[in-house]
């Protein structure tokens, strides 16, 4: 049986499930898989202890893709999928085989990701915060019993994305990068994305859609149609 021509590879955000990624599989190029990590602790592995980096999950993703068929590879990421889908990328190269294309959406290059302590605040803070940058779902932000069954999760992943540190001088990645944001993000500072460049030796480019942190995940046609034109153009979808 013929492979797919390409393989997307997509991480969620902090808080989120394989399930993100649901919507995006009727957009789908032809002959393109589209794959969706799911972290420990989240969602159909709720009973599994939390990772306790993001390069623990990295190199566990790394491995169960390593045993795949081979396919051309994309890793795409919005917020601390972004700085899990980079390590990943570290240590498929580091084994012989770099993705293709890393895509990047909502967070600060790798050098200037981590810090913050919001990992630190009480529970109804962290909550509100979240809920006011449209991270959580209106039909359930009310919702006691599963605020209660949701806050650790969400409190264990914004502990990981502030807790990053970067490999000090890592190898570049020899792949295409390519950066996404929405201009109303205030969790992400525009003027500093073009950081990302220096992740890759490869060719690095960058686009931006108005909006606010997610806008990107809940409305992702216009992301989607662009993957798929950066991939084409790459050779990836053929």
């Amino acid at each position: 049986m013929e492979g797919p021509a390409d393989r997307w590879v997509c991480f969620p955000h902090s808080g989120g499930s394989a399930g993100t990624y649901r919507a995006w599989s009727s957009a789908m190029p032809a002959n393109a898989q589209l794959l969706a990590v799911q972290y420990p602790g989240h969602a159909d592995r709720m009973s599994e202890a939390p990772a306790d980096s993001v390069a623990e999950i990295a190199s566990r993703v790394a491995e169960e893709l390593m045993r795949l068929e081979p396919a051309p590879c994309a890793l795409f990421g919005h917020s601390l999928g972004a700085l899990v889908a980079y390590e990943t990328a570290r240590v498929l190269q580091e084994n012989g085989g770099p993705p293709r294309c890393l895509f990047v959406s909502g967070a600060p290059a790798p050098w200037h990701a981590g810090g913050g302590t919001t990992h630190r605040a009480g529970d109804d803070e962290l909550w509100n915060a979240l809920r006011d940058l449209g991270g959580i779902d209106p039909g359930i932000a009310d919702d006691p019993e599963l605020r209660d069954l949701l806050l650790p999760v969400l409190r264990s992943d914004i502990t990981l994305n502030e807790t990053y540190r970067p490999a000090p001088d890592p190898e570049p990645l020899h792949c295409e990068v390519r950066c996404y944001y929405n201009t109303e993000d205030p969790l992400v500072d525009g003027a500093q994305l073009d950081a990302w460049a220096g992740v890759g030796d490869g060719r690095f480019s960058m686009r931006s859609w108005p909006g606010g942190h997610f806008r990107l995940v809940s409305d992702p046609a216009e992301l989607i149609g662009d993957i798929a034109e950066v991939l084409a153009q790459s050779g990836a979808v053929r």
